[in-house]
């Protein structure tokens, strides 16, 4: 798995019908794969989160959403970013995740954070917990996934899930990769340093050096080569030819970049790349057609020099 530029599709509000809301998002998925991106994303999520909108505006159920994308795209890797853990037992999650590569050909990512959005828990009717609980139910959950999606039966015991000889079938792969999400230097990033291909950090501009130095060692007590463990940042972007990133209030400009398709691209060089981050998942404040391609033009260049000097 390599992801240096990524799309995540943030919320499904266009302004339309229903009847146009997933048109509108195959017609995303296409630009980016047209534009070159390595993958695309959506949210594990039932409600809309409190930053994007109210509970009550459009959201899709994830997989059955990528179920669909694979149909309408040919080469770039789908996923959600990242799928609760909470949500769903790990051995129907295998299952799943396995579907989904088979339906796409090759092109799933499992991913896997401790899930968070404490109302739509209480209202669905999914166990919450304490913050402690939901990292254990992780821990125990990738215990069981990982063997699943190599073809492997997974026997477990623990507190939260127990399996008795479970297996995953039909696979595409030999093994599907695995991406965690998250900020936690000590426990996420342990986790990711044990299990992942792939981390996606959730940081601020200035956080990203210390994030890096904290994986280091959390991959040094793992007796793991950190050169293996591929790693992005989430960006949210907002395309104005006319604005200029001082405009962004500050706490937010920390995830947030604004400009034009070039200015946006020697921020993500200067902000990211050059702290150390291999790559970019970018969503975007708002959608128009084309948008999508101008953006993965100015970045595309600088993500594939970065991927030059890792490899």
């Amino acid at each position: 798995m390599t992801i240096r530029l990524a799309l995540q599709i943030p919320n499904f509000s266009y302004g339309t019908g229903v009847e146009q809301l997933f048109p509108t998002v195959i017609a995303q998925a296409r630009e980016a794969e047209s534009a070159g991106f390595d993958a695309v994303f959506v949210m594990d999520h039932f409600y809309q989160l409190p930053m994007l909108g109210s509970p009550d505006q459009p959201m899709l159920e994830a997989y059955t959403a990528l179920g669909a994308l694979a149909m309408a795209t040919e080469r770039v890797q789908l996923g959600a970013l990242v799928t609760g853990n909470t949500y769903r037992n790990p051995t129907l999650l295998a299952k799943v995740i396995t579907t989904l590569d088979v339906v796409s050909a090759g092109r799933a990512i499992l991913s896997v954070g401790t899930g968070w959005f404490e109302l739509e828990h209480r209202q669905l009717g999914f166990e919450f917990g304490t913050f402690t609980d939901r990292f254990n139910r992780v821990e125990e959950a990738l215990q069981i996934l990982d063997p699943m999606i190599k073809g492997e039966r997974s026997t477990f015991s623990g507190d939260w899930y127990t399996t008795e000889s479970a297996v995953a079938e039909p696979r595409y792969r030999d093994r599907i990769p695995i991406l965690i999400g998250g900020r936690g230097e000590k426990k996420t990033f342990s986790i990711a340093a044990r299990y992942a291909d792939h981390l996606n950090v959730i940081a601020g501009f200035d956080e990203l050096p210390g994030k890096l130095d904290a994986l280091a060692k959390r991959c040094d007590e793992a007796g793991r080569d950190t050169s293996t463990l591929e790693t992005s940042m989430l960006l949210t972007v907002t395309v104005d030819d006319r604005a200029s990133s001082h405009q962004v209030p500050a706490k937010q400009s920390q995830r947030m970049l604004v400009g034009s398709p070039d200015q946006i691209a020697e921020q993500v060089q200067a902000k990211v790349l050059d702290a150390g981050i291999d790559g970019v998942v970018i969503n975007l404040s708002s959608y128009q057609p084309g948008v999508i391609a101008a953006v993965g033009e100015a970045l595309r260049p600088r993500v594939s020099k970065q991927r030059e000097k890792s490899s």
